[in-house]
Parts: structure tokens; C-alpha cells; sequence
């Protein structure tokens, strides 16, 4: 996964998020080069949009880790998908974790946001990872000291993208709700960080981008290519860890490529 320009073969999916078993080459969630150390051993992680692309990285790192591991997705829409990283999970599943928990559902609807949280609380006991991948959660209450919020934020928050204007604009909300949330909660013990990724190789591009822009897609960044999602997933592993990112709050990571984005 060094610098260099690859290119993608020419494709279009019809409709958004987009479906990972349909794209070629798929991404890459896992790497022989990920060495778990049991960071998670013993916590609860809920991760919203876990199905594909970043989420399904981050949700087989947690479980590597050691975590017990539940996601949400669009049903119908993303059933393949879901069933194939409830298996990955299955199979990364550490001894002492409990089974993961696929959980189908739209979080576009506030009710629908807070029956994912009880169903994974009645099944869990509690939520001490929140990864907030595909819209907010109502999980606070269910969260004790030392628990981990990650929201999930984009390099265009920072760099600005004119083609992309209503999704810079979500992205840079982001940010400021991270800052404010953290400020926040910071008295309770619990840190609030973001991820703020650049050209990541996910579902999300065939069913954004035309296939020009597509085969040639990440080509822009310094390294010259789009990044995996294994290759972010670690960076949700760190800011969920103690000790490793105790002392960090109100904080964004930028796994982007070598953009430079001075914030």
C-alpha cells in the first residue's frame, strides 16, 4: 500500500451508499500486517453504518481487538453486505466477547436511532465505544466514564470540495459537533475525537462519481492513490483505547494521504 498512482477499473453503481461485494477491486477491511494486542478486550462498541467500506474495517478491527461488536445498515438495501461482515466478525470473535449483533434499520428517524441503542443495551448492558460512522446516536445515558465517542468527519471539512457542497458542509458540522460535544462531556469522563479520512476506496464512490472519476479516483493526494479502509480502521482503534488516547478529546485524526489541512 505504497505511494503510487493506481487506477480503478472503470465502474457505476445506480444507487447510493453503494454495495461492496459489487465493486471490483472490493476494498480491503482486513491486512496480515494488523497485529491485534486485545486494546478493546471486554468493551462494547456500537458502530453505525458498519456493513462497508470504513465501518466494516472498523468493526473487524474492534473485534480483533477483542470488543463485542454491533452495527447498523439500511435493510434490503445492504443485506449482502451486512451478512458478510456479521460473518468476518463471527470469525474474528474474540473468546470472552459476546456474539456480534447485526442491526437493521434507516437512523434518518430519531425513534429508529434510540431502539438501536436499547436493543443493543438490553443485549450488552452497555455501550462504551460509540462510533458514529452514519448519523448520531441517543447513547449518552447508556455511556460511564472512560467511554469513547468517534465521529466520523472528511478531509473536505477542511480543504473545502465545490462538487461536493451539501456533504462539506454535513462533514464540517461534524467537526464543531466533535469540539462541542467533547467540551461537553469532558467533566463525565468521556472523550468525544473524530476521523476525518480522505479518498478512502468504499461503496460511496461507484455510487457517486462517474466511471472516469472513478478509475482515477484518489489520484489527487500526495500519495497518489486512495486509501483502504484497513487503513484508516486503526486510527478508530486509538481513540477508543486506554491508554493509548487517554489524554485526547476534541481531536480529529487525518488519514488522508498527505494532505495537509492545518488544523
Amino acid at each position: 500500500m505504497a505511494s503510487g498512482g493506481q487506477t480503478f477499473p472503470p465502474q457505476k453503481q445506480e444507487t447510493q451508499p453503494g454495495k461492496e461485494h459489487a465493486m471490483d477491486p472490493t476494498p480491503h477491511h482486513s491486512s496480515q500486517d494488523y497485529k491485534p494486542a486485545n486494546k478493546l478486550r471486554g468493551k462494547v462498541a456500537l458502530v453505525t453504518g458498519g456493513d462497508s467500506g470504513i465501518g466494516r474495517a472498523v468493526c473487524h478491527c474492534f473485534a480483533l481487538e477483542g470488543a463485542t461488536v454491533a452495527f447498523t445498515y439500511v435493510k434490503s438495501q445492504e443485506e449482502k453486505d451486512a451478512q458478510d461482515t456479521l460473518e468476518l466478525l463471527r470469525q474474528a470473535k474474540a473468546p470472552d466477547a459476546k456474539d456480534p449483533m447485526a442491526v437493521p434499520t434507516d437512523l434518518g428517524f430519531d425513534d429508529n436511532c434510540k431502539k438501536v441503542v436499547d436493543e443493543v443495551v438490553n443485549s450488552y448492558g452497555r455501550i462504551d465505544i460509540l462510533v458514529n460512522n452514519a448519523a448520531e446516536q441517543h447513547a449518552l445515558k447508556h455511556m460511564k466514564e472512560g467511554s469513547s465517542i468517534i465521529n466520523t468527519t472528511s478531509v473536505n471539512a477542511y480543504k473545502g470540495n465545490a462538487k461536493l457542497l451539501d456533504y462539506t458542509a454535513t462533514k464540517g458540522a461534524i467537526v464543531a459537533f466533535t469540539r462541542g460535544l467533547a467540551l461537553q462531556l469532558v467533566e463525565r469522563g468521556i472523550r468525544v475525537n473524530g476521523v476525518a479520512p480522505g479518498p478512502i476506496w468504499t461503496p460511496l464512490i461507484p455510487a457517486s462519481f462517474t466511471e472516469e472519476e472513478c478509475a482515477n479516483f484518489g489520484k489527487q493526494v500526495p500519495m497518489k492513490r486512495a486509501g483502504q479502509p484497513i487503513e484508516v480502521a486503526p486510527s478508530y482503534v486509538f481513540l477508543a483505547s486506554i491508554p493509548e488516547s487517554s489524554y485526547i478529546t476534541g481531536q480529529v485524526i487525518h488519514p488522508n494521504g498527505g494532505t495537509i489541512v492545518n488544523a
